[in-house]
């Protein structure tokens, strides 16, 4: 009589060329685990058709407790704050939490990822691509019984989503210094190619419009200190005249301080200086940084609430969850001095 022999944790570990730790920390959802790695890891389980205890129980006809994520640009701050707050916010709810972060935000890469994701027996998903030309209504309907929530989404997204409205935290920063007396505004865009830069920098350009103002240069930035610093270079070195400047996150606004600051400017005496996202260290910037802050908190808690009201009910209305930021005003804005 031949027996059985249920393949092991070992045997994954041999297929995939890998050690059994690594496949441990993988089949655990670690998250320092390289993609490609986890591509491998996850391809020999499949091909081994190895049961770790969350998919035996959901293929006996239960629910796995684990959610996914698919996220793009956790090397940066917004993203990965999504991330940490999602998980702890499905910690809280009983959830187990497995992510892939895909180095390509296109309909053909989100559809490799789910479908990777989706050997796991996930009982829903969460998407935080920002940026456009994805068509998410006909990649939910890859796993139509899998329940789907996006979080970065454009404001106005017919998808099931939860939000923070960019424009409003645009706005608050823009009005706040036309409020301040500043009638000359440049500004510093993050890449015109994410949801939450277009919405930042339409709502720089409307609330302009909308006092009278004609708008200043801006330079599109990358998110980063060291493109903050550049962008403002060349914005200085462009001779617009400016009293006010508009900036599409902090960290952009730290390398536009250090420029500043090298060419003599004092802020705010000279310059009025506002980021977006209210980072942790925007307080302890030379001067304390004016901001936006977004409740990251918040957006994780409200996303996974309204993904396990989508398992639990599937006929829960779709709908667009919007959070609004708040401003934080700090020492990096003042009235102009008197020309």
């Amino acid at each position: 009589m031949t027996s059985f022999r249920r393949n092991t944790l070992r045997d994954v570990a041999d297929r995939a060329g890998v050690s059994y730790q690594t496949v441990s920390r993988v089949i655990n959802h670690h998250p320092y685990v390289a993609e490609e790695t986890r591509v491998r890891v996850l391809d020999a389980i499949a091909a081994l058709g190895y049961q770790p205890n969350k998919v035996a129980q959901s293929l006996a006809g239960r629910r796995s407790q684990t959610l996914a994520v698919i996220t793009f640009g956790m090397d940066y701050y917004g993203p990965a704050q999504m991330v940490i707050n999602i998980e702890h916010a499905a910690k809280a709810a009983g959830y187990d939490l497995i992510f892939a972060n895909i180095a390509q935000p296109n309909s053909d890469s989100i559809r490799a990822a789910m479908a990777r994701l989706g050997r796991w027996q996930v009982d829903g998903m969460i998407l935080i691509t920002p940026v456009p030309g994805i068509d998410y209504e006909d990649i939910a309907g890859q796993q139509p019984h899998t329940p789907l929530v996006l979080m970065d989404a454009p404001l106005g997204s017919t998808t099931p989503s939860v939000v923070v409205d960019q424009g409003y935290g645009g706005r608050l920063v823009t009005q706040h210094l036309i409020d301040l007396g500043h009638h000359a505004l440049c500004e510093i865009s993050g890449p015109l190619d994410w949801f939450g830069a277009v919405a930042r920098h339409q709502s720089w350009l409307d609330t302009l419009h909308e006092a009278g103002l004609k708008p200043g240069l801006s330079i599109e930035g990358d998110w980063t200190a060291l493109g903050g610093y550049h962008a403002a270079r060349r914005l200085l070195d462009s001779g617009a005249p400016f009293t006010g400047l508009v900036v599409g996150n902090d960290q952009m606004a730290l390398g536009a301080l250090r420029a500043m600051h090298e060419r003599g400017l004092r802020i705010p005496e000279d310059v009025s200086v506002v980021g977006f996202d209210d980072i942790p260290e925007a307080c302890c910037f030379e001067p304390p940084l004016t901001t936006v802050r977004q409740d990251f908190d918040s957006l994780g808690r409200q996303g996974i609430t309204y993904l396990v009201e989508r398992i639990e009910a599937p006929d829960t209305p779709v709908a667009q969850r919007v959070i609004y930021p708040e401003l934080v005003v700090r020492a990096s804005t003042a009235p102009p001095r008197p020309s």
